[in-house]
């Protein structure tokens, strides 16, 4: 996908205060008890998703993420579909006083890519 300029220095800004992490740390923070949350579009996720992974679209997960998981200091991990879309959710989720958040690099591509287990 080409994106615009503006939408990528956005992007940028964010991820100068996000916390990124790869998929195959993701796969063993999840063994933690780690939460993996799709931010990906309702269609998205209906398509196929990472295996359990819990989903809160990016139009309304500042809006509902108290409700889903009140505890601020709870692991959560964000994934879109390459990686920009959790960034601007993560630097957002943390302006709101969540402190263990972190964006997955390269969202749904880099899962594929990792061949990591998927639900559809």
């Amino acid at each position: 996908m080409i994106h615009s300029a503006e939408f990528l220095a956005i992007v940028g800004d964010a991820m100068s205060r996000v916390r990124e992490i790869s998929v195959a740390e993701t796969l063993e923070r999840l063994k933690d008890g780690a939460i993996l949350v799709d931010v990906r579009e309702d269609n998205e996720w209906n398509d196929s998703h990472a295996k359990g992974a819990e989903h809160i679209g990016r139009g309304v997960i500042e809006r509902d993420i108290v409700w889903k998981y009140p505890n601020k200091n709870q692991e959560i991990i964000l994934y879109c579909g390459g990686g920009y879309r959790s960034a601007l959710a993560t630097d957002n989720l943390q302006k709101m006083g969540y402190t263990n958040i972190l964006s997955m690099s390269g969202g749904w591509s880099a899962w594929k890519e990792a061949d990591a287990p998927i639900e559809e």
